[in-house]
């Protein structure tokens, strides 16, 4: 299992009660932070704070991320899509791949905007969790087959 550093959560508030405005409007925002601490730590009235986990982490899903980041010349908005089984794993391929070839710090992107992409036709090969031979003897440099993915 990976561990991840972004975690999506689901924060319910709204602003402090005024002598002007006794019932101030509530709000709701999905955000992703590295831990329950900085998640909360915004001005106001929490009313509900949970985690959001992901319905099927174990299939392969392609997400579209919309985000603003500050570069060195000003602010550029950008679209990115992303394959990984959860949000959360696209979420960190894509603060990842800001810090790599932008050059952009976390704390210079605002908050990710996230669609998943449903194309049926659409399918990626996963590389990485291949089955190893037991033995070094059973090894070999090509195969006729493509390799089996277990996920």
């Amino acid at each position: 299992m990976v561990a991840f550093r972004f975690h999506q959560y689901q924060v319910v508030g709204r602003g402090l009660p005024t002598p002007t405005e006794d019932h101030p409007r509530i709000y709701r925002m999905k955000l992703w932070a590295t831990n329950e601490v900085r998640a909360k730590s915004n001005n106001g009235q929490i009313l509900a704070f949970n985690e959001i986990f992901e319905k099927n982490p174990t299939t392969i899903k392609n997400f579209g991320i919309w985000l603003r980041y500050q570069s060195r010349t000003g602010y550029h908005n950008m679209y990115n899509e992303y394959s990984d089984t959860t949000l959360n794993g696209a979420v960190e391929q894509m603060y990842t791949e800001m810090a790599s070839r932008h050059c952009a710090a976390s704390r210079s992107s605002r908050q990710p905007l996230s669609t998943p992409n449903i194309c049926k036709h659409i399918r990626f090969l996963l590389v990485y969790q291949k089955v190893r031979p037991p033995s070094r003897k059973l090894q070999t440099t090509f195969k006729a087959s493509r390799p089996n993915l277990f996920v």
